[in-house]
């Protein structure tokens, strides 16, 4: 059967033990940058606007606009956004391919913040933020797909952490950055928050160039009938690496897979809700329980700052550089630990940890024992271990599920987590954080931190080892055959 240049069949492929028995080179730095320094991007975007809301709302800004719609409808509108576009994408992404679809969404996200820029409206703004998560929640299905799939198993976890991770290294730029946009002794008032955005358009640009030189994933190639292409793309990987690394071991390893054209939704949901259940109670516990500590912590942490300490306003953006800090060394410095004790210790133990600090840290703030500084190291601490936790999430979910659900999955619980972040994390925590009671501040920290201990517990009985196995290991592809009705392949690769 054949669709356009596809031809399907069976086939006896060592192309996923060939990526995976490859030595780190320069290629796979080529890969990072990229697709992972996007969540660089997505952090300067959510900081930035957060931090300027109020210089939008302010007269002569050049946008009627409240500091409420900003932080509140247009947040919201991101958030949306963002979910949406996760589940079409992702939807898109394991049908037509990993590289189609991270170019487009990265084209889409530079395209509606270039248009944010432009805002003359308060309807512009918010349907541009809207179509700027949009871009931004296929990104997550694509790049993560793609990074698991490319990325040699021996390093897959720290790999996957680190990039998702970096979102944190843009929330310190846009902290910074934000500093720079209100300061009208430099820009005026309806200028700087407009140059913030036309800086993450040019900075998106430079990673669209880098891109184009990474390759579709030779893995769904092989899946979806192009093993002649795929064929081709692995042995272009295998002669940089060599020219780079010398001789290359052995690959130890053999598939064979029917391959299909296309996968019904119905079969990804089956496979995903029902096939592998315990698999998706995983990764709803560990989204959740995420999105809920990072919002007992980060969504009111100017308020609890400027309500408790008498922080100035336009000082909590230093505040925020340091936590910004602890959540990205945390995937850094541990990142490696997830490849070598394992997963199932470190996420639980990082999800259990970062819970029972932040329990500590409320008892602490609830004796009046810490100032605006210690608070702000405190939160560090937590947020160190939680960043890891966080992004092992991602890293679960994309590496847990069959190869032809990959993506999908990621969008889901993508979606899912977001959600709960945007939406009732913050409905609750801003009543909690906003009232001036310590014991409602008190509060909001221990909701974050039991739904955290509770993802950590889930962990320990469920989270899959998968430290460097083949994603095949993990997950056999649907399209597999099984080693007892294996038949003689039709073609191999």
């Amino acid at each position: 059967m054949s669709v356009g240049t596809t031809r399907t069949g069976t086939v006896t492929s060592a192309i996923p033990a060939r990526l995976d028995r490859l030595p780190w080179s320069r290629w796979h730095w080529t890969i990072v940058v990229g697709l992972g320094t996007v969540w660089i991007l997505d952090g300067l975007e959510v900081t930035v606007v957060g931090n300027i809301a109020s210089r939008l709302s302010e007269p002569g800004s050049g946008l009627p606009i409240t500091s409420g719609e900003v932080t509140g409808i247009a947040a919201a509108l991101y958030v949306a956004g963002a979910c949406s576009g996760a589940l079409i994408w992702g939807r898109l992404t394991d049908h037509y391919g990993r590289k189609k679809l991270f170019m487009i969404t990265l084209a889409v996200y530079l395209s509606a913040t270039a248009l944010t820029a432009l805002s003359f409206q308060t309807w512009w703004f918010f349907l541009f933020r809207f179509l700027t998560g949009f871009g931004i929640g296929g990104e997550y299905a694509a790049i993560n797909s793609a990074i698991d799939e490319l990325i040699p198993a021996y390093y897959r976890g720290r790999v996957d952490l680190v990039i998702n991770g970096s979102f944190w290294l843009g929330a310190v730029g846009g902290s910074m950055l934000s500093i720079v946009a209100l300061n009208t002794h430099l820009l005026p008032k309806d200028v700087g928050w407009r140059l913030t955005f036309a800086l993450g358009v040019v900075l998106g640009l430079v990673i669209l160039v880098v891109r184009r030189h990474v390759p579709e994933s030779p893995r769904w190639l092989l899946i979806h009938g192009r093993n002649q292409e795929a064929e081709r793309v692995v042995s272009a990987i295998e002669r940089r690496v060599r020219a780079q690394k010398g001789p290359l071991p052995r690959p130890h390893g053999r598939i064979t897979i029917h391959q299909r054209a296309s996968i019904g939704f119905g079969t990804v949901a089956r496979t995903v809700l029902r096939d592998y259940r315990r698999r998706a109670v995983l990764g709803f516990s560990l989204f959740i329980g995420q999105a809920f500590l990072y919002n007992a912590i980060t969504f009111g942490f100017g308020a609890i700052l400027t309500k408790f300490f008498d922080v100035p306003t336009g000082d909590t953006g230093y505040y925020f550089a340091v936590i910004a800090f602890g959540n990205f060394f945390g995937p850094l410095l541990l990142g490696k630990l997830f490849d070598s004790l394992g997963r199932k210790i470190m996420i639980s133990s990082t999800y259990l940890l970062s819970g029972l600090l932040l329990f500590g840290t409320a008892w602490l703030f609830g004796r009046g024992s810490l100032s605006a500084g210690t608070l702000t190291a405190c939160w560090a601490v937590v947020l160190f271990f939680a960043s890891a936790g966080a992004s092992s999430a991602y890293l679960t979910v994309s590496e847990v599920f069959p190869m032809e659900t990959r993506a999908m999955a990621i969008a889901f619980f993508y979606a899912l987590g977001t959600a709960v972040g945007g939406i009732s994390g913050p409905l609750l925590f801003a009543d909690l954080t906003n009232t001036g009671r310590v014991g409602d501040t008190v509060l909001a920290f221990q909701v974050g931190a039991s739904l955290m201990c509770a993802a950590g517990l889930v962990a320990a009985l469920l989270a899959v080892p998968a430290e460097r196995r083949a994603l095949e290991d993990i997950a056999r592809p649907l399209t597999a055959v099984p080693a007892e009705a294996k038949r003689p392949p039709s073609k191999s690769a």
